[in-house]
Parts: C-alpha cells; structure tokens; sequence
C-alpha cells in the first residue's frame, strides 16, 4: 500500500462518520423541535415548594412508572436533575435543565413554568445574575452592561 491509498481511504471514512454525526443531528434537531413544541403548547405559571432536589439515575421508585417507560434507554443510564417538590395539594417529582436546577432553592416557593413534570423556566428570575460566577466572568457581564448603558 502506497502512501496516496492510505489517505484515500482516511478520507472515505472521515466522509463516512461526519455524513453519519450529520444524519443523527439533523433527526435530533427535529427532535428536539418538536419537545419544544410541545412544551410551549403545555406550559403553565405555578407556584411550587421546593421539598428536596437531586441528581440521581431516573427509576420507576423516583419517577411515574408511565413516564419512566416512555424515557430513551440512554436517559436510563445517566445521571438527571431531579426535583421532588409539592405541586398544589399533591406532591410530585419533576425534572429540569442544569441551570435551572442550580437556581432552584431547597425549602422555597418558588413560581415556574411546568409543561408536564419538566420545568422550563422560572418565572421572576434572572438565572444569569443568580449561578456562581468566576472573576473573569463577572468582569465580562460588568462590561457587557456598561457597554448596553452607554448605547442606550
């Protein structure tokens, strides 16, 4: 085998694997299109009591049976942010977003937005002013904000 060949047949199979990453992202994308969809037709404004907030492997004991089977097999096998908290009369376990999941507080009422058992925003709070910051962070929000006052 030639040098020449060699690189023909790197070529193919990078050609190959990035066609592949293309496909199973464009068919994730729609995927996640359609949740959002779904979760903009669904939201609804509630106040809810933080009772407890965990990472933690989802299982039939910590989520509803009918929403742990519908869960990919991946999702089975990581780590999620989970929040048990007392929605209205009843209490329930709801999943979120890591973000929000920080700026969650434990012993809180707190008003959110919930489409299903996934909360998707919290309503009155700006997530970016309230996560840990490094310095350098918090420098560049000082600048971007001094650079918003002066265009305005």
């Amino acid at each position: 085998m030639q040098f020449g060949d060699i690189v023909i047949i790197i070529a193919v199979v990078v050609v190959i694997v990035l066609a592949v990453m293309y496909h199973f992202g464009k068919k994730n994308y729609a995927k996640n299109l359609e949740a959002q969809a779904f979760i903009n037709q669904y939201k609804t404004i509630t106040p809810i009591f933080v009772i407890d907030k965990k990472y933690e492997k989802p299982t039939p004991q910590n989520l509803p049976k009918m929403i742990y089977e519908k869960l990919p097999k991946t999702a089975h096998m990581r780590k999620m942010p989970i929040v048990k908290a007392k929605v209205g009369p009843q209490i329930t376990t709801l999943m979120c977003d890591k973000t929000i999941y920080d700026a969650l507080v434990v012993k809180k009422t707190v008003k959110v937005e919930l489409a299903g058992i996934y909360i998707s925003r919290i309503v009155g709070l700006n997530l970016e002013d309230k996560k840990k910051k490094t310095f350098g962070q918090k420098v560049s929000l000082w600048l971007r904000k001094q650079q918003d006052k002066q265009r305005s």
